[in-house]
């Protein structure tokens, strides 16, 4: 059983500048509830009994909003009042699952991931980008049925229009499975329209082997310097390590842009 889940929270977020030049874009809220706890409350369904936030100092406001139980107790010692309470109970359930390990240097999503390598403990782990908001269907759920399934990794895949693929990281299949799981043979990242080699993109929920970080710690850096996981899980299907794309059922909201940002509030607030 998947019981760990990681999520990468150290990006600078410069997609939702001004506001993330003071506020970590994980704590905006979306529809009146901070991003992050709409993940949080994706893992707990799915049954993730510890969760591991990546962040860099210059997100610690996020461990903050975990821990200010003194501000907690003076307020409802003051007020009584039922709906900061039930709050507080909240944050509390979420604190007693969260682990914090730092990234302080914006060396990629791989690197990321290598900084929670001594806390993982099974075989597998599951990892959700928190830009990627899933909601209607519990996409995680549902990858951690399919790896039971199959005792391999998952990562969601989204039928994408043909004319935007320059935009995603691009499957290439191997064979059908069923109707909505297919063995990937390649990863391509952000091809152009004629190399595309279909139209299903990778989603930011992944269910990764342990000995990823063996391929992490050797790996030299791609563009822009940074570590990137498609070139670890791309080494892992070259050693014939089974990977399933999974097209999930729930709907997808884009929450790293400033358009999809304000999209999310709107259908979350419609549902």
């Amino acid at each position: 059983m998947i019981k760990q889940a990681i999520i990468p929270l150290a990006g600078l977020g410069t997609r939702l500048l001004p506001l993330t030049s003071v506020f970590a874009k994980e704590l905006l809220p979306i529809n009146g509830k901070p991003g992050i706890e709409y993940i949080l409350d994706e893992c707990i369904e799915a049954g993730i009994k510890e969760v591991i936030f990546i962040i860099s100092k210059k997100k610690k406001m996020i461990k903050d909003y975990f821990h200010n139980d003194k501000f907690y107790k003076k307020i409802i010692a003051k007020k009584k009042d039922t709906r900061i309470i039930n709050e507080y109970k909240k944050i509390l359930k979420y604190k007693k699952m969260i682990k914090f390990v730092y990234q302080n240097k914006p060396l990629g999503t791989g690197d990321a991931v290598l900084k929670t390598k001594k806390y993982i403990k099974d075989r597998f782990f599951l990892m959700l980008l928190p830009d990627d908001l899933i909601v209607k269907n519990n996409c995680s759920k549902s990858m951690i049925k399919i790896h039971n399934q199959y005792k391999s990794s998952v990562m969601a895949s989204m039928n994408v229009d043909r004319k935007t693929v320059s935009r995603w990281g691009i499957y290439k299949l191997n064979k059908k499975i069923n109707k909505n799981n297919y063995s990937i043979k390649d990863v391509i990242e952000k091809p152009s329209i004629k190399k595309a080699p279909s139209n299903k993109a990778v989603i930011g929920r992944y269910i990764l082997p342990k000995n990823i970080f063996s391929k992490l710690m050797k790996q030299k850096p791609g563009n822009n310097g940074e570590i990137h996981i498609t070139d670890a899980i791309q080494s892992l299907i070259n050693e014939n390590y089974k990977f399933i794309a999974h097209n999930f059922s729930g709907k997808y909201l884009d929450c790293g842009t400033m358009k999809g940002y304000i999209k999310s509030s709107l259908e979350i607030s419609k549902l």
